[in-house]
């Protein structure tokens, strides 16, 4: 199906793979140390993909849904004004400060300060769960099987994220940006996630849409693939949104101090990669561009999800931005 939406949103343009390892994951705590920042300069998720999300789950005002690392509330507000009741999970402690104050009157929404590993959930309540930027954070070997028991049968994950987007309308630009931050932090730009261009990114999910797991791991490199979620979750579906967005230096070097690479580069490094960038933009006379895609990773919980085979998507869903 395909259906033009126009979505004004910024980009993510690096995000380092996640290894599956402690160490690693702990790096998602630099969000809390900057949530005022984070607030300001992450994007928001395109409402087109949120109310995807609720149609294919059957979400009706008053529905109970579950989501995994809030963060400073973004889909939170999508979630609440819909009439959903959230329950949000977010081992950040400013970030639910943040997003408390956010969200104050907004609607039914409880914040539980904890990480999803140890939140004490109710199993079979929620009708869907939501998880935007966030689960590749959680231990693959819990966060899974616990999704699963949190939903009712039938219920939904529903994942949402961007993704670098190879285009050639901003293919320069790019190669431009990992180049410097190859000559300023080497150890780091081998980490950068693998950019497909739309065709090769739809194909390489319709290739394992039996497990959202892989899927999921497939669109943001990330190390977060388990065999077993092949027996959760069925009917996996993907709806994308294609952004072309265009940042001046100052806006890219602010968004990309909110990423969790930014914490592992040395002060001096920053200061590298902050003039790079700014040598940048001023080279090219105009913003630095960058393709991204908005994606939302869906999947239903299986009728006896511990045991019972998984059914492959009949369909991929494709929404297309009209720019």
């Amino acid at each position: 199906m395909t259906r033009p939406f126009s979505v004004g949103s910024p980009a993510v343009l690096y995000l380092p793979a996640v290894i599956n390892s402690a160490e690693v994951r702990s790096y998602g705590r630099v969000f809390n140390e900057i949530a005022d920042e984070y607030d300001r300069h992450r994007p928001a998720y395109p409402e087109a993909l949120v109310d995807r999300a609720c149609e294919l789950a059957w979400l009706a005002p008053g529905a109970r849904v579950l989501e995994i690392g809030c963060g400073t509330g973004q889909l939170t507000r999508s979630l609440v004004a819909r009439g959903l009741r959230v329950v949000a999970v977010e081992p950040g402690e400013q970030l639910v400060a943040r997003a408390r104050d956010q969200l104050a009157g907004a609607g039914a929404v409880q914040f539980v300060n904890a990480r999803l590993e140890e939140a004490p959930l109710a199993r079979g309540h929620y009708g869907a769960v939501f998880s935007a930027s966030a689960i590749h954070w959680v231990d693959p070997d819990v966060s899974w099987r616990k999704i699963a028991d949190a939903l009712v049968d039938g219920g939904t994950v529903a994942l949402l994220s961007y993704f670098g987007l190879q285009d050639s309308g901003s293919a320069e630009d790019q190669r431009a940006l990992r180049a410097a931050l190859a000559r300023v932090a080497p150890e780091l730009a081998g980490e950068l996630p693998t950019y497909r261009d739309l065709d090769a990114t739809l194909a390489g999910v319709a290739q394992r849409r039996d497990n959202v797991s892989d899927v999921w791991a497939w669109l943001g490199s990330y190390q977060v693939a388990r065999p077993y979620v092949r027996d959760l979750f069925e009917d996996v579906q993907i709806a994308a949104i294609p952004v072309l967005v265009e940042h001046t230096a100052d806006a890219l070097n602010a968004l990309l101090g909110t990423m969790s690479f930014w914490a592992r580069l040395a002060p001096g490094q920053r200061e590298a990669l902050i003039a790079e960038n700014r040598a940048l933009h001023q080279r090219l006379g105009r913003p630095v561009r960058s393709n991204t895609v908005a994606c939302l990773v869906t999947a239903r919980r299986a009728a006896h999800a511990a045991g019972g085979p998984a059914v492959q998507a009949e369909s991929l869903d494709y929404v297309e931005q009209a720019v």
